[in-house]
């Protein structure tokens, strides 16, 4: 019987190559430079059973109609907001995504940046890269206190309560969010108060956005938004950078309408290494490192593996985005 065949479009974690190994499958990973672009990846696509994304772009309905032959999609992210999913289930091809497992990773680095920003430390930190460590004042080089102040949660969803326990059990942080639907167990867990979201601007001190990039969040965040912050508040986005205007952004900090701002997603992204926000006193960006620890990297390609595995085997991905695709009489079955 024929091996089946996995492509993999960057290189992953040995724990997830592993898994694929134990159970049969060859695989072919991409380990050079550059990344694909969506045309190459559709032409290695197109001489396997099944791709392991690691953050391939192009997944629109073009690619589902060049590529309905694959049996499972398994995305090495936990976001899946740049696949087209209802092009995917009227293929009959299975997403999946790698849930939970990176929780914590993310919402620490919210907390890093939290930190970062309040006490300027990245900023004061290439000031001594400058020589720039002089004779320090009373009133010089002053952070701000994240003790006993407001967190704002936008998306208190697994990975917001994570943050939002953090704060609260640790440095006695009032927390209120904003979602669509009510989080009744971290009402109860941590005291945690839903508010409407003109609400949730005005009374935070730093607001944090955890909430997927959906077309009523795209943008959300706006010169307009912004303006209804306290102009002693940090903005924090760990999401998606597309939820925040960026021009906007820097607008509001260079004019001081927010005191600052903590990015590890951007928009675009890679950010432009011209961009005004890498040179302010205010503002802290990281390359997307939510995710990057060795443990959350090895779940990650874990559960993709799983998922694989499952969809060649014609089983139930154990981690789908789109479980209704097993409503479907197209659904791309392995022979």
């Amino acid at each position: 019987m024929e091996r089946k065949k996995v492509f993999i479009n960057k290189v992953i974690p040995e724990a997830g190559l592993r898994l694929l190994e134990a159970a049969g499958l060859d695989y072919t990973m991409w380990r050079e430079k550059p990344v694909l672009d969506r045309e190459q990846a559709i032409l290695f696509c197109k001489g396997h059973d099944a791709f392991l994304s690691a953050g391939q772009s192009g997944l629109d309905a073009d690619f589902f109609e060049q590529c309905s032959h694959l049996k499972v999609v398994a995305l090495h992210s936990v976001g899946f907001d740049g696949v087209d999913i209802a092009a995917a289930t009227k293929h009959g091809v299975p997403i999946g995504n790698t849930p939970n497992v990176l929780n914590r990773a993310t919402a620490e680095t919210a907390l890093l940046l939290m930190l970062t920003v309040a006490r300027k430390a990245l900023f004061l930190h290439k000031q001594i890269q400058k020589g720039a460590w002089g004779v320090s004042q009373p009133t010089q080089d002053l952070g701000i206190d994240i003790a006993g102040k407001t967190l704002g949660v936008v998306g208190l969803g697994r990975i917001g309560t994570e943050l939002a326990t953090m704060c609260a059990k640790s440095w006695n942080m009032k927390i209120i969010y904003h979602n669509r639907s009510r989080n009744e167990e971290a009402e109860r867990e941590l005291g945690a108060e839903w508010v409407s979201f003109d609400d949730l601007l005005g009374q935070s001190d730093i607001v944090s956005v955890h909430t997927a990039l959906t077309e009523e969040t795209r943008g959300m965040f706006d010169l307009k938004a912004f303006k209804k912050m306290k102009s002693s508040a940090i903005f924090v986005n760990t999401a998606r950078g597309g939820v925040h205007d960026e021009n906007d952004l820097i607008q509001a900090l260079q004019e001081g309408v927010i005191w600052g701002a903590g990015l590890d997603v951007t928009n675009p992204e890679p950010m432009s290494s011209e961009s005004p926000l890498l040179n302010m006193e205010n503002a802290v960006v990281f390359p997307h490192i939510g995710s990057s620890t060795f443990e959350t990297r090895n779940e990650m390609a874990r559960c993709a593996a799983e998922n694989i595995i499952a969809g060649l085997n014609g089983e139930r991905l154990p981690y789908p985005v789109n479980p209704e695709v097993y409503g479907n009489d197209n659904i791309n079955t392995p022979q």
